[in-house]
């Protein structure tokens, strides 16, 4: 990327945001962009994969505060200032912010004028208020004191020399199923480059977690490191389990008898096996019980699988069954289930 393009990109138009949009506000209407754009589902759309190209460029510097920063500050930099180079020769934007983007080797002096010689309307000398602190900020020097009026009045002079810079960290998302994210996954990313990175996703991973693979971002400048990885990473629902810290809960029907009388149930683990849960005699519907160290493993320990019991209640009754039913409800006799709840009801 060189600077050229940030002055000639819009950035925030690409990802369809407001410029003052928050963090969380780039991130979601990234991550969106990227679903709808990516190459694996969009097979030999070229304008897509180049769309999908200029989002993550995008996102790569709106999602870095200090990027961000830095580009937002050359757009408004570009509105009125005058540039020229060290000798005294006309330069373009690309010379002034060659350093900045590493597309020269070297140290160079730079210097630039924010108008005509004699004292322009402004701050002190000439120079817009905040512009000072704006270029030192860029070129990581102070401004030099300015000139008293007359000619020459309102010149600054900056030193930006250009050493090793590191690469740049690289964006990316992947979605995983459920089971490979609590089991961990080897995956195979496509970069907004079009470069792939296979990465290890470790074992427990959350939804909306980041993994930062150190040296697999952009390649550094004269012989500086390589950024990073940057990996989002999504988790698909599963039908049957959840999942709260490193706990996995699911639900799991009981018939009547079995919750009345107990019973040893069988209960889905998440790795296709069950495991036999007893369920206590006189278990009412939504009692959860814990199954020790059969929920989501860490290298720090493992959660528990928490079972919620659910009494399954017949939608028909035929014959002996029905029998049975008015049997038992004759044997409770005038016993009221709903006795305690009349009573806190009523109190103040």
């Amino acid at each position: 990327m060189t600077g050229q393009d940030w002055l000639e990109k819009d950035f925030y138009a690409t990802l369809g945001v407001a410029k003052d949009a928050s963090q969380a506000d780039i991130k979601k209407a990234y991550r969106k962009l990227a679903r709808t754009l990516h190459p694996d589902a969009n097979p030999g759309d070229a304008a897509a994969e180049q769309r999908f190209k200029d989002v993550g460029e995008a996102y790569s510097v709106l999602s870095d505060s200090e990027k961000r920063e830095q580009y937002d500050a050359v757009r408004a930099m570009a509105g009125g200032a005058r540039f020229t180079s060290g000798q005294g020769g006309g330069a373009g934007f690309e010379d002034l912010f060659g350093g900045l983007f590493g597309q020269h080797g070297g140290g160079q002096r730079v210097r630039f004028s924010t108008g005509a010689p004699g004292g322009a309307p402004g701050g002190a000398g000439g120079v817009p208020p905040g512009f000072e602190d704006l270029l030192g900020g860029l070129f990581g020097g102070g401004a030099g004191g300015a000139a008293g009026g007359g000619p020459g009045a309102g010149y600054q002079a900056y030193s930006a020399t250009r050493g090793p810079r590191r690469g740049a960290d690289v964006q990316a998302t992947t979605t995983l199923p459920f089971r490979d994210a609590v089991n961990g996954s080897t995956v195979t990313l496509r970069t907004s480059e079009g470069a792939t990175v296979t990465a290890r996703v470790p074992a427990g991973v959350r939804d909306g977690q980041k993994i930062r693979l150190r040296g697999k971002g952009q390649p550094g400048q004269d012989g500086a490191s390589a950024g990073d990885l940057v990996i989002s990473v999504e988790v698909a629902p599963h039908p049957v389990f959840e999942r709260r810290g490193d706990d996995l809960l699911v639900t799991v029907p009981v018939t009547f008898p079995e919750a009345a009388l107990g019973a040893q149930v069988p209960v889905p683990t998440l790795d296709g096996g069950t495991v036999r849960l007893k369920v206590p005699a006189g278990t009412p519907s939504g009692r959860t019980l814990r199954v020790r160290g059969r929920g989501v493993k860490t290298a720090k320990g493992a959660g528990d699988l928490l079972v919620t019991v659910q009494v399954a209640v017949p939608q028909r009754l035929d014959g002996k069954a029905r029998e049975a039913a008015e049997q038992l409800r004759d044997a409770l006799g005038d016993a009221d289930p709903r006795a305690d709840l009349m009573t806190r009801a009523r109190q103040a």
